[in-house]
């Protein structure tokens, strides 16, 4: 007899007048073209450098390309809002870049995300997602599937548990491996960290070193692969094979990296293996708080859904430039206001 599924739980807001007024603020065109861009607008002239000084200034090139990232506008249709903005805003004698410039300064454009100052140690929550340049869509694919012109970029996110904000963000090629992206994103971070927590790609001797290289030194939480298959017997790693007396490994697949009778301070992850084989990983996932990484792939959700799944920069400093820009638009709309929702009672 089939068990009748659970029912999903619901949830309510306890905050639905705030939050429905900073969604609709989300789109006010004051909000990402502010007084402070309009003041700096124009770039100023250089001093004790040769060559001609640049007409906008990177104030003016990141609220444009801000504003083509929100909306989702092409590169001429952004040129044609921002000079109807400036109409309505009375400053129509300020210049306007044409296209080819954006498309050129946005390859050097430097880009802050722009995060709170927190109030203590910061829980951080690390993953990658994928986003499409270009190739056939999702439709053809699952018709007639893929080919080799589907091309795509890994984003890296670093992810502020406790409030949502974006902390650090990079833009790699695919075959870059998550363990090997996390030290520049941590050295993005200015906060101190509590803890850093990712799913099993961080689980490298890379990350955790990175990890443990904050002078803070804050807890890494990478949960190690699994040392047993269900129903099967323990396989020994790649490259240490079992030997004839199984005493010698004890059955475990997982080999500890440093022993007990080390003077070093003990590795995070050796501690983790300990733990795991003494109460089981999923009670290992709740002391740890293992569970708080899915935050990171809400940010990922949020991303996607207001942003798109594809980037249009065809070189991989403009699309690093159009994500941290994604970034600190996510970050914007969140210091606007986030849902402070509770779980309800079951009917």
């Amino acid at each position: 007899m089939r068990k009748k599924p659970k029912p999903k739980p619901r949830y309510r807001l306890r905050n639905w007048r705030e939050y429905n007024r900073a969604l609709v603020q989300r789109g006010s065109l004051t909000l990402w073209c502010d007084a402070a861009a309009l003041a700096g607008w124009v770039a100023r002239a250089r001093t004790g450098r040769r060559g001609r000084a640049p007409t906008y200034s990177d104030r003016a090139i990141t609220c444009m390309l801000t504003l083509r990232a929100v909306y989702h506008l092409p590169l001429r249709a952004t040129v044609g809002l921002v000079r109807s903005v400036l109409q309505l805003l009375g400053h129509g004698t300020l210049p306007v870049a044409d296209p080819a410039t954006l498309s050129r300064r946005a390859r050097t454009l430097a880009v802050a995300l722009r995060v709170r100052p927190p109030r203590g140690p910061v829980h951080l929550v690390v993953d990658a997602t994928g986003l499409k340049l270009y190739g056939e869509g999702e439709w053809k694919v699952r018709q007639h599937g893929t080919t080799t012109r589907r091309t795509w970029r890994k984003v890296h996110l670093a992810v502020d548990a406790a409030t949502g904000e974006v902390h650090a963000l990079a833009v790699t090629r695919p075959e870059v491996g998550d363990g090997a992206t996390l030290p520049p994103l941590l050295a993005e971070v200015t906060a101190p960290l509590a803890q850093v927590t990712g799913d099993g790609a961080y689980a490298t001797r890379v990350a955790y070193g990175a990890v443990a290289a904050r002078p803070e030194r804050p807890r890494a939480v990478f949960p190690p692969r699994r040392e047993r298959r269900a129903g099967r017997p323990p396989r020994p790693d790649p490259g240490h094979p079992r030997a004839p007396d199984h005493r010698q490994n004890r059955g475990y697949t997982n080999h500890i990296w440093q022993h007990g009778n080390c003077a070093a301070p003990p590795l995070d992850r050796d501690a983790h293996v300990r733990a795991i084989r003494r109460v089981g990983r999923a009670q290992w996932k709740r002391d740890v708080g293992y569970h708080r990484r899915s935050l990171v792939e809400t940010a990922v959700f949020r991303t996607k859904q207001l942003f798109g799944a594809h980037l249009a920069a065809r070189t991989l400093a403009g699309q690093t430039t159009e994500m941290r820009l994604r970034g600190a638009a996510l970050n914007r709309m969140t210091h606007l206001g986030m849902p402070d929702s509770y779980r309800c009672a079951p009917a």
